[in-house]
């Protein structure tokens, strides 16, 4: 039976969790914070906002580094998980929509970091709009803001349609990919069958160029600095899947 639920309120789930735990690795965690810390050059005591958090993995490391951090996302379960490993004066959470964020945050924020894919969930262009709209809302004059996520140019260019996995309780993970040019849209279905039971559920991303992005941000008063190649300190190229990009709000 057909609901008119969006995907992405209920997706981030302990499926979720299960579906891409050979990814959630605490050493590939570290990695990517310390090339944050490099990236940010804020001073210990800058406030940091991580949207979507997810389970907290960056946000807990930002925090032990000495940032005041706060970490908004949609899901409670993915809440809880990121509660269940500690919070503290310098580590919040909350629950909420990243189009929509809490009017008390204006200018609050010396960095605001968006990861892991974590953008391009609506059915709307300009809900993503919004989304940056927000983001350079909370950031202070002169803030930054990390973006990282797929670069559609990259994945175009090495499409991989389907690919397969395992996870630790011997679940076996499938996922086929079809692309449409016209919305943008990656359409991901993964079916996975395993000792706690099998099944199918479907989730979709809109994929932006780093100019398409870049352009749009432009429009809310970020402008992109720099471009790399994932989180490698190599320049963003065409066959890059991923990019990272480096904007800052226009004083």
């Amino acid at each position: 039976m057909k609901t008119n639920t969006p995907w992405w309120a209920t997706h981030f789930d302990a499926g979720y969790l299960h579906e891409y735990e050979p990814l959630f690795d605490l050493v590939q965690d570290r990695k990517e914070v310390a090339r944050l810390l490099e990236l940010l050059e804020l001073p210990s005591g800058a406030r940091v906002l991580d949207c979507p958090c997810g389970q907290g993995r960056h946000a807990h490391l930002l925090a032990e580094a000495g940032f005041l951090v706060d970490g908004l996302d949609y899901s409670e379960t993915l809440l809880d998980v990121a509660r269940a490993r500690g919070t503290s004066a310098s580590l919040r959470y909350s629950q909420g929509d990243m189009r929509k964020l809490p009017s008390r945050w204006t200018r609050r924020f010396d960095a605001v970091v968006n990861l892991f894919t974590s953008f391009g969930f609506f059915d709307d262009p300009g809900d993503d709009l919004k989304v940056l709209g927000e983001f350079a809302r909370v950031l202070k004059p002169g803030g930054v803001l990390i973006w990282h996520g797929g670069s559609r140019d990259g994945v175009m260019a090495k499409f991989l349609h389907r690919d397969w996995w395992s996870t630790a309780d011997g679940t076996m993970w499938g996922q086929e990919r079809s692309f449409d040019p016209l919305s943008g849209f990656l359409e991901i279905t993964s079916t996975w069958r395993g000792p706690t039971g099998e099944g199918e559920r479907t989730h979709r991303i809109r994929l932006y160029t780093a100019s398409e992005l870049a352009a749009r941000m432009r429009e809310v008063g970020l402008v992109v600095e720099q471009a790399f190649d994932a989180w490698s300190p190599r320049p963003l190229g065409r066959r890059s899947g991923e990019m990272l990009l480096i904007a800052r709000r226009e004083p």
